[in-house]
């Protein structure tokens, strides 16, 4: 072989060495930059289910807010009924703590209709509390009551009240007297219930005990 030919050809292989070992070489740089990305995949992947974890406990937490105002206000609404409930059949001393016997016994009623009636029941109510008080009863025509029993002058707790309205009259026994001088009266069919209310004083027609 000639010395060009020797030396070209010693050339060709070393050329050929040369690109084997390039591409050798060259499969570990691409493995390590490949081995490298995933942990950057993953970080990215577990970044991506924090937020949605932290997405789904503000939603969570948004639930579990409206359910906490929507139980405060039931008990809120319970509570503001059960006291409205307490005044309207408990309060028994709107018009001062009293031992007669007719206000004690119209007072057990206040919120309710023990009469069963469904209008013009008031003179109805005043005929129980009589009758259960051990009174002879007066009827359920209001304005009868200022012919039954004993006249007075002016109001006196137990004194039955008799009054006129359009339509008819209305009845009930007097509680109390305010600083005005209004009579506080326990009567039924007050807004379709017995309840104890302040009436003017000019309403009334007449006063009378029972008895006599």
């Amino acid at each position: 072989m000639r010395p060009n030919q020797k030396r070209a050809t010693i050339y060709l292989c070393s050329v050929v060495l040369a690109v084997a070992a390039g591409s050798a070489f060259a499969k570990p740089v691409n493995k390590r930059h490949a081995a490298a990305e995933v942990p950057v995949q993953a970080t990215a992947s577990g970044a991506d289910q924090d937020q949605r974890y932290q997405l789904l406990a503000s939603q969570a937490d948004v639930t579990r807010g409206d359910a906490t105002v929507r139980h405060a206000s039931r008990r809120t609404r319970v509570t503001r009924d059960r006291r409205l409930a307490a005044q309207s059949h408990t309060n028994s001393a709107y018009g001062g703590p009293s031992t007669n016997e007719l206000v004690s016994e119209a007072r057990k009623y206040i919120g309710t209709n023990p009469t069963g009636r469904g209008s013009l029941w008031c003179g109805a109510f005043m005929d129980l509390v009589l009758k259960r008080t051990g009174h002879a009863g007066g009827g359920n025509l209001a304005s009868a009551y200022s012919r039954y029993g004993t006249r007075v002058s002016g109001p006196q707790v137990g004194a039955i009240a008799v009054m006129g309205r359009r339509g008819g009259g209305h009845v009930g026994v007097v509680s109390g007297i305010d600083p005005n001088g209004n009579p506080i009266i326990v009567s039924g069919n007050h807004n379709h219930t017995v309840a104890e209310a302040v009436y003017p004083a000019s309403r009334i027609s007449a006063y009378v005990l029972p008895g006599g």
